[in-house]
């Protein structure tokens, strides 16, 4: 499975983003995909996650902001952000991990936020 996030930026404080992961290869082995992302300085940070039924989780930091979602095909992973703020800017990175008692997990190149206050 290959990821590969778009969809970042420079935007102001208050400004919203969409990003992008589309992914390819085996994406039937997938059970749950997520973003996670790493500011400068701290630990990468799970962000939201949504199963293949739809069962979505989100970091308290971000709730009543970002929605996650997916395309019905599998193939491509949505992050909507409203309300940016200058402590979402990180590099944010794709995440899928497979089915099985020992899953595979994959990870996308990251792609860059930077909220300006």
């Amino acid at each position: 499975v290959q990821l590969q996030a778009s969809g970042g930026g420079l935007v102001q404080a208050g400004d919203s983003l969409r990003l992008s992961c589309s992914a390819s290869g085996r994406i039937s082995v997938i059970r749950v995909m997520a973003w996670y992302r790493q500011a400068p300085g701290k630990q990468r940070e799970l962000v939201t996650s949504i199963t293949n039924d739809g069962t979505t989780r989100y970091a308290d930091s971000v709730k009543g902001r970002f929605t996650i979602s997916r395309d019905n095909a599998g193939n491509t992973l949505y992050l909507q952000m409203n309300s940016l703020q200058p402590d979402d800017s990180a590099v944010y990175y794709c995440h899928a991990k497979s089915h099985g008692t020992l899953p595979a997990v994959y990870w996308g190149r990251g792609t860059l936020v930077t909220v300006s206050s």
